[in-house]
């Protein structure tokens, strides 16, 4: 008996083995040599260690405090409206009366699986200058003269914001959709039948039972915003006057387009595990979720 088990503990490691392996190769090992790296400093591969002196660094980088303002803005400003965005379609495409949800549902979710960089060059074209947006709005007259989507600081941080909403909408909808068709159709026949609205049943039934998908979203689209990257890169490059420069890409900067400072950069990519730790921390407070 004691062999059998044996026998068996072996085969369940023998299955695990190999991915376990793989995760520490190319997960762990990178993580604790990036760190490493975060104490060094020179041009290329000449690095000394420094300490602590790159994170003092970070403090006094007028570049590096610029990306940070410009991704908790993305961060503030499209996540809510991303997830709330998200939830409304989900619970209007969970409407069994609702004609052709498969398409609908197939349309929204489609943007999520398109190529970065393709969607970031198509919105780039869009919102030029004399691109097809501005164009539209003209012709309606809602404007007099075109908008400087990319040129303009402002417009071009709205630019980003709608291109992230516009491709990650739909991927977080699908986790809705799957959580709404979860919950049972007899809470809401109840509910009905005790004369609630359908706006009460919305935020007394449905909101919290879709909590612990609303904290999961909520944490991903967070990670997902402080590690932008792609699109600004394709659609502003940063511009104008790093205006809508992220973290990440300022990372890239240095790393491939500055004189390389692979240990600054390294810092700099630390800085974003420490804020991604922050935000989690603050938004399982918010949701009151104490596990």
């Amino acid at each position: 008996m004691r062999n059998l088990k044996r026998k068996n503990a072996m085969v369940g490691w023998s299955f695990i083995a190999i991915a376990s392996i793989m995760i520490c190769v190319f997960y762990f090992y990178p993580m604790i040599q990036a760190l490493l790296l975060s104490f060094q400093s020179g041009t290329g591969a000449n690095l000394s260690f420094v300490g602590l002196e790159n994170y003092a660094r970070l403090f006094k980088d007028p570049t590096f405090l610029t990306t940070v303002k410009n991704t908790v803005i993305y961060l503030m400003v499209q996540v809510p409206a991303m997830i709330l965005l998200a939830m409304f379609l989900s619970v209007l495409l969970n409407n069994k009366s609702l004609k052709y949800r498969g398409f609908f549902r197939t349309a929204i979710f489609l943007p999520a699986v398109t190529s970065l960089v393709a969607y970031s060059v198509i919105f780039k074209y869009l919102f030029a200058q004399d691109g097809i947006i501005n164009q539209m709005l003209m012709k309606v007259s809602l404007i007099a003269e075109p908008i400087q989507w990319l040129t303009d600081p402002f417009w071009a941080k709205v630019t980003i914001i709608l291109a992230i909403t516009w491709r990650w909408t739909g991927y977080n909808m699908i986790f809705y959709l799957s959580a709404l068709q979860n919950i049972d159709e007899s809470i809401y026949e109840a509910a009905k039948i005790d004369g609630a609205t359908p706006i009460q049943t919305f935020f007394k039934i449905t909101v919290p039972m879709l909590k612990p998908i609303i904290l999961f979203t909520s944490i991903t689209s967070t990670i997902g915003t402080l590690q932008l990257f792609d699109e600004v890169m394709n659609i502003t490059a940063g511009g104008p006057a790093n205006a809508t420069m992220t973290i990440s890409q300022y990372i890239y900067n240095l790393s491939f387009k500055y004189t390389p400072d692979f240990g600054y950069a390294a810092t700099v990519s630390y800085a974003i595990v420490i804020m991604i730790v922050i935000f989690s921390i603050i938004q399982f407070k918010v949701a009151g979720d104490k596990k």
